[in-house]
């Protein structure tokens, strides 16, 4: 445990965090350290970030509302299990050592699969887990000691034993199908690691000569496609093409004749309205081609060249790009062009290497997703889990509902690798359930075999979708499974709803019967400042940890989840940040100033004031107010109210309405003030650990740190004292205003009378007005006076000198008023600067014309007061 130090005058982040950090980590915040309380689990697994990545500000924002949430239950008395970890990263982690190799003139077939494995595991040791390091700096709470990693031996064997299940069942199936190729990572990709986006391009109109003469016309966006064509499809609805349904017409370029058939799936709008097929290289194409029993040739290979009889020699081995060029130069000499357009194409890029997906025709391991589907569809029926934001629920039903099967193999050498073996003649042997450990080529059944395993592995999400169970030692039914399992909340980005979370939805129903969670928080994308998504080669990103170097964790994590509101995107904004670390000043201030209250205090008295039953009160309130935020995962809330209550009400009223019942020696202030505290410290300590646990060491002295503290309990509020305290505050408050608005020194005491049913309250408690208002008062009502009008008081504050030169002043001030106001208001009816400027700017233009409208209105009201007697 740390060794408490006397607090130095000012707060230095970089001399506390690192201290606690290190504590978190040596000594985690394990689930049974509150074993003793019997609330039962609680349980958050981390969305496992690649192992081979460093912190951005996504991960940071992620993690950091997961922890508030398990500190939180922590406090509440739950066993809290943060449990963290990484994923193997298939294609991402490759990528990396191959280019690696790359610089040293060797590939991974140079090595062979085992030599090159050793070097993966070698760059994973060197490179892993910087990201689980850089979080513990942030104040992850994680159990450390229950660390895992998707290719763990125990989580392989569950990838293992899912793989298995779903095959035996008959939903494991291999298959022909279109599949999304990335020919630089030579691996197939799900459609969910595709972006489609649109791309400049063309669209070709081309000319098949007919069998019986004559042409038709046929728009394409890939002619170097048009060797592997097997027909061209009309729309049946289609008059233009009609009479030629049943002719044949010659591909362009080839003495191959083609068939002219209807299908409903042609868009009479696209193009001329006819259809070229091509079943191996386009989606569509393929459903046509299956409809019809075409015959489906490929003349792309895996490297994304021209390949196969079928393609003219000159035309053999080109790059697909390249030989589109070149077919298009041919087509046009040989006369087959009719017309290039302008296009936007719907491009697909590979999510991992950015290259354009290549749509071949290859045999893969599937999932058939829908029936497992339909059990996630009937447990969001039942209410079994829910999505926080609600409007995600629909998007997350519609994806469930229109599932597509999913291609589970990538031709990689990192990964799980897929568990299925085949004979000579292609026959395919997977491992019993009864004994799933016995690899194939080792079981005596098939020793009259020459088996080959299959060379490719598991999609990275296979894997990662078993994460919520797998981690808790699933299959096997440990203790950790059956104590955490099902895990409580999952805390991550809408933008991995189909990725991750529907994937671990399906995966916790089919394996366990059981949701995997209850609720999904789906928090924002965070953005730069303009509202664009942050990445390395826009050059906008930001590194977290130059934030934490520059404005400390606490206040980085303050920022975090006061920006997290609502599920909505989150823009980069550097005020929230010195607004986190102004706060953190602010708070070590006050504890500085109730720690040295108790030096020398002599007690002469233990009677409690209004300020005394005020902030308690008060205490009371906040209490269940940001109780109800954090429970209901409103972390920007919880952070509004926990700021508004430490910053206004305790440091900016009570700290100074304590200071003269501290003078005179009463020991029920003193008190109150260390009771109201350590309750700040305790609700503030989920969003900002490490200065509240400095601090509460500090002022309780107490060997269990504040982490594990019970978090407190609202109980009955004081509303007379709280009412009574306002009417004190208003009236100071606008006794203040007063004083600004003539002008005159905070130092200097002045004369107010007060009028109203508030005014024999404030002159009951006139000492602490007196004090926090350096003003006399007296009861009564001034003609021509200054007056500011509060709910229950009235007060009045006479110019002192010369009346009309006080006037003037006051006339040129609203004149210049005037002008400010008007030059706001033509800037923000301006489209081109309310659309164009920095956000932060256009708000601080709001902001100043409400400052100056409210200042505008209170010199016009006095002006007329003053000037009509």
């Amino acid at each position: 445990m740390i060794q408490h130090k006397e607090l130095p005058k000012t707060y230095d982040p970089a001399s506390v965090e690192p201290r606690w950090a290190k504590e978190w980590a040596q000594n985690p915040l394990r689930p049974e350290l509150n074993a003793h309380k019997g609330k039962g689990p609680f349980t958050i697994v981390i969305p496992p970030p690649n192992v081979t990545g460093s912190l951005h500000l996504g991960h940071a924002l992620d993690n950091t509302l997961i922890d508030i949430l398990i500190r939180f239950k922590r406090m509440q008395g739950y066993q809290a299990l943060y449990l963290p970890g990484t994923d193997h990263a298939g294609i991402t982690t490759q990528v990396l050592v191959e280019r690696e190799l790359a610089q040293e003139g060797l590939s991974r077939h140079d090595l062979g699969r085992e030599r090159f494995l050793e070097r993966v595991w070698a760059f994973k040791e060197k490179n892993g887990g910087t990201i689980l390091h850089q979080l513990k700096r942030l104040g992850a709470s994680c159990d450390w000691s229950r660390e895992r990693f998707t290719m763990d031996p125990g989580l392989s064997r569950a990838v293992r034993r899912a793989f298995i299940e779903y095959y035996h069942q008959g939903l494991a199936y291999r298959g022909k199908r279109i599949v999304n190729w990335d020919p630089i990572a030579q691996t197939v990709v799900s459609d969910l690691e595709v972006n489609v986006e649109p791309t400049p391009g063309q669209l070709y109109t081309l000319a098949y000569p007919l069998e019986g003469g004559g042409e038709i016309q046929v728009a394409t966006v890939r002619p170097e496609t048009i060797f592997a064509d097997v027909a061209i499809a009309v729309n049946p609805a289609d008059e233009r093409y009609r009479h030629l349904v049943g002719q044949r017409a010659r591909i362009p370029l080839t003495q191959r004749y083609i068939p002219i058939l209807a299908d409903e799936a042609v868009l009479m709008d696209f193009g001329t309205g006819a259809l070229k097929i091509t079943p191996a290289h386009d989606p569509t194409d393929f459903e046509i081609g299956q409809r019809h029993g075409l015959e489906m040739p490929s003349v792309i290979d895996l490297n994304g060249c021209l390949t196969g009889e079928r393609v003219p020699e000159r035309f053999r081995g080109l790059e697909r790009f390249e030989a589109r060029q070149k077919v298009v130069a041919a087509l046009e000499e040989e006369g087959y062009l009719r017309q290039v357009q302008d296009y936007t194409i719907a491009l697909g890029y590979s999510d991992r290497t950015k290259a354009p997906i290549e749509p071949l025709l290859l045999e893969q391991w599937f999932v058939r997703m829908k029936p497992v589907a339909e059990k996630v569809l009937r447990g969001l029926d039942k209410g079994e889990m829910r999505l926080v934001p609600q409007r995600w629920e629909k998007v997350n039903r519609d994806w469930l509902e229109n599932i597509k099967d999913w291609a589970i193999a990538r031709q990689l050498w990192w990964g799980h690798q897929i568990p299925a073996w085949y004979d000579e003649e292609g026959n395919v042997y997977v491992p019993d359930p009864s004994n799933p450990d016995l690899d194939c080529d080792q079981d005596p059944r098939y020793a009259h075999l020459k088996l080959r395993r299959d060379p490719d592995v598991f999609d990275t999400w296979f894997s990662s979708a078993l994460w919520p169970f797998s981690t808790l030692g699933w299959p096997d039914e440990t203790e950790d499974l059956q104590t955490f399992y099902p895990t409580d909340v999952l805390v991550t980005g809408y933008d991995i709803l189909f990725f991750w979370v529907a994937r671990m939805q399906m995966s916790g129903y089919q394996f366990t019967g059981r949701a995997p969670f209850h609720t999904v928080v789906l928090h924002g994308l965070y953005l730069d400042a303009k509202g664009q998504k942050m990445s390395k080669s826009k050059g906008n990103g930001i590194d977290p940890l130059e934030l934490v170097e520059q404005y400390g964790a606490d206040a980085c994590r303050f920022a975090w989840a006061y920006l997290a509101t609502g599920g909505q995107d989150i823009r980069h904004d550097p005020r929230r940040y010195e607004q986190g670390r102004n706060f953190a000043n602010k708070l070590y201030n006050a504890a500085r100033f109730v720690l040295l209250s108790r030096q020398d205090f002599q007690p002469k008295q233990d009677t409690p004031t209004l300020a005394d039953r005020w902030i308690t009160s008060r205490l009371q309130r906040g209490i269940g107010e940001i109780s109800e935020a954090y429970e209901a995962f409103d972390f920007g809330r919880a952070a509004r109210l926990v700021y508004e209550l430490v910053w206004s009400e305790f440091c900016d009223w009570y700290l100074e309405a304590a200071k003269p019942a501290l003078r005179e020696g009463n020991q029920a202030t003193l008190r109150t003030l260390e009771a109201s505290l350590a309750t700040l410290l305790k609700l503030l300590h989920p969003i900002m650990p490490f200065l509240t646990s400095e601090l509460y060491q500090a002022l309780s002295g107490d060997p269990l740190q504040l982490a594990l503290q019970d978090w407190p309990q609202a109980g009955a509020r004081d509303l007379e004292a709280e009412k009574a305290f306002e009417t004190l505050q208003a009236t100071i408050s606008a006794t203040r205003n007063l004083r600004a608005e003539l002008g005159l020194s905070p130092q200097t005491t002045i004369q107010v009378a007060l009028e109203g049913p508030g005014a024999g309250l404030v002159m009951e408690n006139l000492a602490l007005f007196r004090f926090l208002s350096r003003a006399e008062a007296r009861l009564g009502r001034l003609e021509r006076a200054l007056a500011q009008v509060t709910p229950s008081t009235t007060v009045y504050l006479q110019p002192e000198g010369d009346l009309q030169a006080f006037l003037e002043r006051q006339r040129k001030r609203l004149a210049e008023l005037r002008r400010l106001v008007e030059q706001s208001q033509k800037k923000l009816a301006n489209p081109g600067f309310v659309e164009r400027a920095d956000p932060a700017i256009v708000q601080a233009e709001r902001e100043r014309l409400a400052e100056n409208q409210a200042q505008l209105e209170r010199i016009q009201q006095n002006l007329a007061r003053l000037e009509s007697h």
